[in-house]
């Protein structure tokens, strides 16, 4: 164990002598971890990023469905009226509604 602690020590003072060496590494802690910028939270966010755009394009195929209902919907008058029975119970005065579900 003592000689692990001498092989380390020995090499921690020839990088410390070492000023360029030294440096280089600084460097590479400081913006690896203490930076504005730094890696750590550059990888965090590229994987949230990455989440998001499967969010997105999951809302975007979402709309697109909406939207071809939407045009299918309103585009006859015999499918909004259909609509507007079976998912609001939308009824005229004079007539009773029922509703079967089918399972």
């Amino acid at each position: 164990m003592n000689e692990k602690l001498t092989i380390l020590w020995k090499f921690i003072i020839t990088l410390v002598k070492n000023r360029y060496l030294f440096v280089i590494i600084v460097f590479i802690v400081w913006v690896g971890f203490f930076d504005t910028y730094n890696l750590v939270d550059r990888f965090k966010n590229l994987k949230e990023l990455a989440e998001l755009k499967k969010e997105a394009e999951f809302f975007e195929q979402e709309i697109k469905v909406y939207k071809t209902q939407y045009h299918e919907l309103f585009s006859n008058k015999d499918d909004l009226e259909k609509f507007a029975r079976e998912q609001y119970q939308m009824k005229e005065a004079d007539e009773d509604l029922f509703i079967i579900i089918s399972e």
